[in-house]
């Protein structure tokens, strides 16, 4: 009876000091692993291209007041709202904010770049022979297009982080030459602000034909009223974006190129082998001293 009732022996605990004479007598092979570690990480360190991270911060630009009228103008618009809504003047909170946010990181404005500035073969610069101007690779599949472009840029080379509290913008450009990588960031920027610039242009030129014919098929005093209103406002609009290089976004601090790469020096590398190589000695060590105890 007593013997149904004997508890259960119990693990011993480690002990530091078994630890340690495990870890002496072993110590050529913890000297060996944390050499080949460091030997690994340094050539790592020297082979690994370096890379650079270009930034620039913009902030979005706000829908203009235009000699504050906008008030006025709600009014018309809230009046008029079939005729505002035809000629694309119904009003929006954050609209233009989230339009440029999407155009900033879009497919149709970052192939354009890639294919003006021929950017395919610096990018899948391993597989093209620049001596002969051709792919390497004969497999039509593997053969880098504007889509595999585009997918590389934005997982390996564009960030774009929003402040949540700032509003503010942040685009980093991670390349591994420092002047190509500013300029990358600088040129998104700029071409984003070209094309919306160029859309607002379109679209108040279209309005304004609109809103010219409309006013020319009605003898009714306040329709007139409400359509020069609003024709007025879209001159105004029109004006504002000719006269604006910074439409979509305002450059608070334009990209240059860094002096320092982002990845870490080759000393660093060498260091962090050595301390994780020793961490993992010590818990072989541990795993080890464990299993014998059992």
């Amino acid at each position: 009876m007593d013997s149904m009732h004997t508890p259960p022996t119990e693990r011993p605990e480690l002990r530091l000091p078994e630890l340690i004479a495990v870890l002496r007598r072993r110590r050529r092979l913890v000297a060996v692993f944390a050499l080949v570690a460091m030997l690994a990480a340094g050539v790592i360190g020297v082979v690994l291209p370096k890379t650079y991270k270009a930034v620039i911060v913009i902030s979005p630009a706000a829908t203009p007041q235009i000699n504050g009228t906008t008030g006025g103008m709600s009014s018309l618009i809230t009046q008029f709202g079939g005729l505002a809504s035809l000629a694309g003047l119904a009003p929006g909170g954050d609209t233009k904010r989230a339009e440029s946010l999407a155009v900033l990181q879009s497919e149709l404005l970052t192939e354009k770049y890639i294919r003006e500035n021929d950017l395919l073969p610096v990018l899948f610069a391993r597989i093209w022979d620049a001596h002969n101007r051709t792919w390497r690779e004969t497999d039509p599949q593997r053969i880098p297009t504007l889509w595999k472009g585009n997918e590389y840029f934005k997982k390996h080379v564009r960030t774009v982080v929003t402040d949540t509290k700032t509003g503010l913008v942040t685009l980093t450009i991670a390349w591994r030459d420092p002047r190509v990588a500013a300029k990358w960031a600088n040129d998104l920027v700029s071409i984003t602000n070209q094309y919306l610039r160029k859309k607002a242009i379109d679209e108040s030129e279209r309005n304004i034909a609109y809103l010219n014919e409309q006013a020319a098929r009605t003898d009714v005093v306040q329709v007139k009223q409400a359509i020069y209103a609003i024709l007025q406002t879209e001159i105004n609009k029109e004006m504002l974006a000719r006269g604006n290089e910074e439409y979509a976004f305002k450059i608070l601090d334009p990209a240059v190129p860094p002096e320092r790469p982002s990845t870490p020096p080759v000393w660093a590398m060498v260091l962090g082998a050595l301390v994780g190589s020793l961490g993992l000695s010590v818990l072989i060590g541990f795993v080890y001293v464990c299993w014998i105890k059992v």
